[in-house]
């Protein structure tokens, strides 16, 4: 009795089971039974149908940038910055054949605003203009190419650029031509974008026009020598961004600029083929974002207008401590860390500070060395350790503010208020 009842209870699941596999998979009922064609529109995915919704939304705003210089095609494919200037930690990894790559002259571009105008990389439109000036050079000619059935060279000047951060807007000469679809790309806050997230690119790489690829954030805040005239923290990607992508947006998933692509480490090939490493960089949004309105103005700025306009602590700063050598630095004792004061600027606020430069130099190892005057080794409690440190916290502040120095002395710390001013730049000898 137990044998036939354990029998059955077999041969209930077992009908079960065959009733459910039935019910969920229908072709498994029977081999002649046809398997239903997949529904390709349902088929895709999320992911798909977003980027494919973004790309037919704002493709149509993005176009190609192609310089000419007195009739000649401005070679795209320059090298500009050297393996030398690269952090150590790309230096290790990169073999020595391979540079950090911008290129000059044809590139990309996007519409920005309800007016039509176009922004770019400033480095794109550079061959063509006259040196510190919007202006361009005799026989140079910028023009730009929408994607359509008909696409069409049309020509454009440069209202405003900007140097610093590797940005320019462009207005085309006749913005009837503007088409219809191109719609000024929105811009998200870049400060929000998190590693992970997707990361659409349009763009023109080695001319092959409205080319998209996708990927993730690789990492923010990068820096990266040769990229602008200051340090930019930038936006890395693993959408593959190739020579011709310089200019072109880097979208999220909601269809906005988070970083303008500007620049990639290129793998390079012994026959001197390049590929894409899977390393790109773009200029965050927010820089355009918060400098789009001088641009709209016409303004041009660069490192020398960019200093000349901001206030200023009034001295150069010619060497870091970590500069000297080890034994200047133990026979004078010098602090761990810090910048050296090189010149003070007569009447400017070091000046009125009392903070001194140099009062002699020693000679070590075939080389002077200055000694004698102040070292900046903190501002407002924050340790600096180089110009650049120092220029990104003095370029933040305005006019009135007033910084804390911690500053040595002959082997002494003290703190030291300084109100920072306009100063006049020193003239060039």
């Amino acid at each position: 009795m137990k044998l036939n009842r354990f029998a059955f209870t077999l041969l209930a699941l077992g009908a079960l089971a065959w009733g459910l596999t039935t019910a969920l998979f229908p072709g498994a009922a029977g081999a002649q039974t046809a398997i239903a064609p997949l529904n390709e529109p349902r088929a895709l995915l999320e992911d798909e149908l977003n980027t494919i919704s973004i790309v037919e939304r704002y493709g149509p705003s993005v176009v190609a940038v192609n310089v000419e210089v007195r009739g000649q095609r401005v070679d795209p494919f320059a090298d500009i910055p050297f393996f030398d200037q690269l952090p150590p930690q790309f230096r290790d990894l990169i073999p020595r054949f391979q540079l950090p790559e911008r290129r000059q002259g044809s590139g990309s571009g996007f519409v920005v605003d309800q007016a039509g105008r176009i922004a770019t990389n400033y480095h794109v439109v550079e061959p063509a203009l006259q040196p510190g000036s919007t202006a361009l050079r005799e026989g140079a000619i910028i023009r730009v190419v929408f994607a359509g059935s008909q696409p069409q060279e049309l020509p454009v000047r440069v209202v405003g650029a900007n140097a610093l951060y590797d940005l320019a807007l462009l207005e085309l000469l006749d913005p009837g031509a503007l088409p219809a679809e191109a719609l000024p790309i929105p811009l998200a806050d870049s400060d929000q974008v998190r590693v992970g997230q997707k990361t659409i690119a349009i763009g023109n790489p080695f001319g092959f026009q409205s080319t998209v690829t996708t990927g993730i954030v690789s990492g923010v805040g990068r820096s990266l020598p040769g990229i602008g005239q200051t340090d930019i923290p930038l936006i890395q990607t693993d959408a593959a961004i190739n020579p011709g992508n310089s200019g072109g947006p880097l979208l999220n998933s909601r269809g906005e600029l988070i970083g303008i692509n500007t620049a990639i480490i290129p793998a390079v090939a012994v026959g001197g083929q390049r590929g894409f490493l899977g390393i790109g960089f773009a200029v965050p949004s927010n820089l355009l974002r918060d400098n789009l309105a001088e641009l709209e103005q016409g303004v041009f700025r660069d490192i020398v207008t960019d200093i000349a306009a901001r206030p200023r602590l009034g001295v150069s700063i010619p060497l870091s401590v970590s500069d000297y050598p080890d034994s200047v630095r133990a026979a004078l004792r010098l602090p761990e860390q810090g910048v050296v004061i090189g010149q003070v600027e007569p009447g400017g606020p070091a000046d009125k500070a009392g903070l001194i430069g140099p009062q002699f130099a020693i000679t070590a190892e075939g080389q002077s060395w200055p000694v004698g005057g102040d070292i900046i080794t903190a501002i407002d409690g924050t340790p600096v350790n180089n110009l650049e440190e120092v220029r990104a916290i003095v370029f933040n502040r305005a006019v009135g503010d007033t910084l804390t120095l911690t500053v040595w002395r002959d082997g002494q710390e003290r703190q030291v208020a300084v109100r920072l001013e306009i100063v006049p730049l020193p003239p060039e000898n």
